[in-house]
Parts: C-alpha cells; structure tokens; sequence
C-alpha cells in the first residue's frame, strides 16, 4: 500500500466519512463529492465505479431499493398502513412500550424472509403514523426497527444481501444458515427488547387522551382503496416468493423487485409519474457515492491490505481465528457498508478454511456473517437499512442525526457480539 493512490483515497474516504458524521454539509453531498474525488485522483475509474462487480456500484442494491420504493408507494395510496397502524395500537392496549415489542418482533420475523432493507420500507410508514397518532417521537421506534431489521436478516440466507455472498462462496444452503443463526437470531431479538426498555424508557409516555381516541377508531374505515390493496398485495406475495425461492429460481432480488412494481404499474390505476415520486433518490444517489468511494479503498488496495493483515493475525487457531474474524468484521461493517466488506472477505475467509482444514460446521462463515450483519448497527451509515431509514425519516420532517443513531446502536452492537462470541464458543467449541 505504498502507492500514492491508496494514501489519497483514505484521505478522501476518512475526509468524506467525517463531514457525515459532523452533518455539518447533507450525507448526499458528502457521498457524491467522494466519489468525484476517487475518480478525480485516479483511486478508480469509470469502468470500475460503474460496471465492475466488485469494486463499483451494486446496481442489484440500487435496483432492489427503487423497486420496493415503488410498490410501497402503490401500498401507501391504498390506506394499508392506516390500517395496520391502528391495528396494531388497538392490540397493544395503545401503551406504547407494547406498541415497540410488536414492531420490533414483526421487524425481526419480516427480516429472516424479506431482506432487511424491504421489511423497513414496508414498517416504517406503520411507525409514522402509530407514533402521530400516539403523539409518540419517531426517533425511538424507527431506530429499534432498524436494529431489529439487522438482527433479524441473520437468521436466513436471504434476509441480508451479506448472506447470500457467503452462501454462495461457501456452499451453504438455506437451511444452514436456519439451522446455525435463527436460534441466535431469537435470542438477540429478545435482548433487544430489554435494551429499547432501557435506552428508550423516556419514549414510553402513555397519553390517556390520545390511546382512547386510537382504541375507538375503526381500523377497516382507513382502506381507500379495496381494490389496488388486493392487487398491491398479490404482487407483494409473488415478490416475498420470489425472494425465498432465490435459491431455485436464480433470480436476483432486484429482478423481482423490479418485476413486482412493473406489473403493479402495469395492471393498477396509479399514475406512473405518482409512483416514481414515493421513491427516495436522495437515499440511492448516497448509496452510489458511498459505492464508488469504498471501490476506491478496494481498487487501491487499502481493504485487501486490511483484511490480509486480519489474516495474519487470526493465524492457525479457528476459536482465535473465529474471535478476531467476528470482532473485526463488526468493527469494519460499522464503517463501511457490509456488502463490499463482506465481498473483499470472502475468498479470504475461503483460504482460512482451507489452511485450518475446514470445520464440517463452517464456524468461520459465521463469525463472518454475524460479525458482518451485527456490526451494521454500530453507526448510521453501516449498513443499508440504517441509510434508507434515516432517508425515510428526513423526508417526513423527523430527521434523525447521526450520532442520535450511533450512540444506541454502539450499545446494542457491543452486547449483542458479546453474546454471539459467548454462543460461538458454547456451540462450536466448548465440548471439544
């Protein structure tokens, strides 16, 4: 890493990295302005940032985003989340504590078979309203959602993008991973309704005014439109289908995606222009910039030169090399989006099973992926769904900072590894 290159783009990711966190210029601005710079100063090139698979922008990310945009902007016009809302309000007794359990388990539940991403597109609009509607603040309850959204995606091959790089380079099936990570999944979703008992406990404040007006709505007055819901959720279900059957179909979640919200455009009313307009280009255009800057880093060098030297480090010990791989990767994933990471680890991840003579139970793809998935809470921007929460609430006027993110999702990024090393141990290692 002697190059002048690999110097340039730290200074331009770090710079780029920090004018985000101190917010003191848009997110969007700062990713796009990166991103001109690494293709300014050489770090990476048009053809790389654009059309490489692993070192440019992940267009099946971009695509995946716009096309669940458009079919929950459909869903929107139909009154489904009004619904939904008071729904959920009335079985929680309007207390709000009970009101963040069910979304968190719903969340979590939604995330093993959806990928994380879509099922906070699909929540957040319920929490919205529930919160206007219970004079609640938002904050709160959109960020329990995204940690649950992450935690839940590990229990599946399809609920974080993360996964199905592993999947595919280590051989591993759905099962597998239901198999390995689901228990640890329920257990970490059950600690995160513990910890949002205690980080949120100020949110917690029952208007006795407000719950009796919820409890007295009738929840099925707020559907609009019977028949574009009906149609909205037969492409909605053929689009989870799609998602769960990736592993026999072999279509990616993006084709699904933007199939499903063709043939709603297609066989609704909705005006297309109406349709384009519920999508969040802001919250694309700082995923391309973040893209391009991290292909940087990669085209450079700099991310292969970290992750060799974890190899060094990790040596011949899988409980040691089990440890370091699921520290780092959440250390690393807090930093940089997962997808890229995860991508520059994995043929390195591969060398490290093979040298360590490859446990049946492929205890270091797990450390991988828990590390990876986890990790993606640590900070607002690691990770996609943290981003396109953040988006959804600045465009609804609740805008979250990000230090207000990443000073609860430190804490729930640190016990929840904790208690993923503790399970590791106990289930790969403690008998032998």
């Amino acid at each position: 890493m002697n190059d002048w290159h690999s110097w340039a783009a730290i200074i331009v990711f770090v710079g780029a990295y920090a004018l985000i966190i101190s917010e003191k210029i848009h997110r969007v601005a700062a990713a796009l302005g990166g991103a001109g710079l690494m293709l300014a100063i050489g770090a990476t090139d048009d053809k790389s940032a654009f059309y490489s698979t692993d070192s440019g922008i992940d267009w099946n990310v971009i695509f995946l985003l716009m096309g669940m945009m458009m079919i929950v902007g459909v869903l929107k016009k139909t009154g489904m989340f009004e619904f939904l809302a008071i729904w959920a309000v009335k079985r929680a007794h309007a207390r709000p504590f009970r009101v963040m359990v069910m979304l968190v388990v719903i969340t979590a539940t939604a995330s093993a078979l959806l990928d994380n991403v879509t099922t906070v597109l699909l929540v957040a609009p319920v929490t919205l309203l529930v919160c206007e509607r219970l004079a609640l603040p938002v904050a709160p309850f959109l960020i329990a959602e995204v940690f649950a959204s992450n935690i839940g995606g590990i229990a599946t091959l399809v609920g974080d993008p993360p996964n199905i790089i592993i999947a595919s380079r280590a051989g591993l099936t759905f099962n597998d991973f239901l198999v390995h990570l689901a228990p640890l999944a329920a257990v970490l979703t059950a600690v995160l309704v513990l910890l949002c008992r205690i980080m949120f406990r100020r949110a917690f404040v029952y208007d006795e005014d407000r719950a009796a007006e919820v409890m007295a709505l009738e929840e099925r007055e707020a559907i609009k439109n019977p028949r574009l819901l009906v149609q909205g959720l037969v492409v909605l279900a053929l689009v989870v289908a799609g998602f769960v059957l990736h592993p026999v179909v072999h279509y990616e979640p993006s084709v699904v995606a933007l199939l499903g919200a063709g043939l709603l455009v297609a066989v609704s009313t909705v005006e297309t222009g109406d349709v384009l307009s519920e999508v969040e280009w802001p919250t694309l255009a700082f995923f391309a910039g973040l893209f391009i800057m991290i292909g940087g880093l990669i085209e450079t060098g700099v991310i292969s030169e970290i992750s060799t030297a974890l190899a060094d480090v990790i040596g011949g010990s899988e409980l040691g090399g089990s440890m370091v791989m699921l520290g780092a990767s959440a250390v690393l994933s807090g930093v940089v989006d997962n997808i890229p990471y995860v991508a520059t680890m994995a043929p390195i991840t591969a060398d490290l099973v093979r040298d360590m003579g490859g446990a049946g139970d492929h205890v270091m793809w797990w450390a991988l992926a828990l590390g990876a998935d986890l990790g993606g809470n640590a900070t607002a921007i690691g990770a996609s769904a943290n981003v396109v929460v953040l988006g959804i609430a600045e465009r609804n006027r609740q805008p979250i900072s990000f230090w207000q993110f990443t000073k609860y999702g430190l804490v729930v990024t640190t016990v929840t590894v904790a208690i993923s090393a503790t399970y590791i141990w106990l289930r790969y290692f403690a008998q032998t």
